[in-house]
């Protein structure tokens, strides 16, 4: 099953470009062109990563990025920021709102699809340890699976 990637940008020429990156990664992609809209679509499609424009309409990257880590439901999905900004208060401020990664505009291409490759294997490795991490409670808590 491929991955799923939520582009948020309110600039259509950078969705398109980021897409068009991407198309040699093995997934599906969905945009969103606001703060608000990015919030919905991530409840509606679950993606594996986000990648994050700071500067939206209607909520920032920033609060988008804090209100997803504060979420259960939604903590879990990576978001790769993507922004114009790059001086080292934006950084530090996109780390404390919880990004797991930054990266400046102009995106370079082959940069952006290692980045987003590696945050798609490191989120495959955990989740396979979160599925381990329940079969072993499941077999302490005396639900062993069955015997061949």
């Amino acid at each position: 099953m491929p991955s799923r990637i939520l582009i948020a940008d309110d600039n259509q020429p950078n969705r398109e470009l980021l897409e068009a990156y991407l198309a040699e990664i093995d997934c599906d992609v969905e945009t969103a062109v606001d703060g608000q809209d990015t919030l919905a679509k991530v409840k509606s499609i679950q993606p594996d990563l986000v990648l994050l424009d700071v500067m939206m309409p209607k909520l920032s990257g920033f609060e988008v990025c804090q209100k997803m880590k504060a979420d259960p439901v939604t903590r879990k999905i990576m978001i790769l920021m993507v922004t114009a900004l790059n001086e080292s208060g934006d950084i530090e401020r996109a780390v404390k709102a919880g990004t797991d990664d930054f990266l400046s505009k102009p995106v370079n291409k082959i940069e952006l699809v290692k980045r987003v490759q590696n945050m798609l294997r490191l989120k495959d490795v955990t989740d396979e340890l979160e599925r381990l991490r329940r079969y072993i409670e499941g077999m302490e808590d005396g639900d062993s699976p069955p015997k061949n």
